[in-house]
């Protein structure tokens, strides 16, 4: 992939996040987007409801991205539900036919598939993976309002 093709495929993506992320937030889903797991893995964006469930998006900007990246199995024990985030573009019959998609632009995102279920997250995950969550969100929201520390 070129220089060009891969800048493009990031701004898609960040495209894409953003408008999932607002459409979650209208759902009462608070969003954090990068999140690195325990494993290893960096969770695209990661969703916390306000019952306390995990939702895992997968956001792919292009078939070169999905078909370079085939990890998303690995991410079902890190959440309650997962699926794909991509553009209204996107080939769909790339996809599997399991997960969820949701389709988004910069402004909106609609759930296309409905989500998948993962198989129910073991108690100590979940608490690691909510204070995770939480150290994240507060983290980076202290680097916002004092940068230079």
């Amino acid at each position: 992939m070129s220089e060009r093709e891969t800048a493009d495929d990031e701004l898609l993506a960040r495209r894409i996040a953003r408008g999932l992320s607002r459409a979650l937030a209208r759902k009462g889903w608070t969003s954090l987007l990068e999140v690195p797991l325990a494993s290893g893995r960096r969770a695209d964006l990661l969703a916390l409801s306000d019952d306390g469930r995990f939702l895992l998006v997968e956001i792919k900007s292009s078939a070169a991205d999905f078909r370079s990246d085939r990890k998303w199995p690995e991410y079902l024990e890190w959440c309650d539900l997962f699926a794909f985030a991509v553009a209204e573009d996107f080939p769909f019959d790339l996809l599997p036919a399991e997960p969820g998609v949701y389709v988004a632009d910069a402004y909106d995102a609609a759930l296309r598939r409905p989500l998948q279920m993962a198989p129910a997250m073991a108690p100590a995950r979940r608490k690691a993976l909510t204070l995770r969550f939480a150290r994240l969100a507060a983290e980076r929201l202290r680097r916002e309002y004092d940068p230079g520390v």
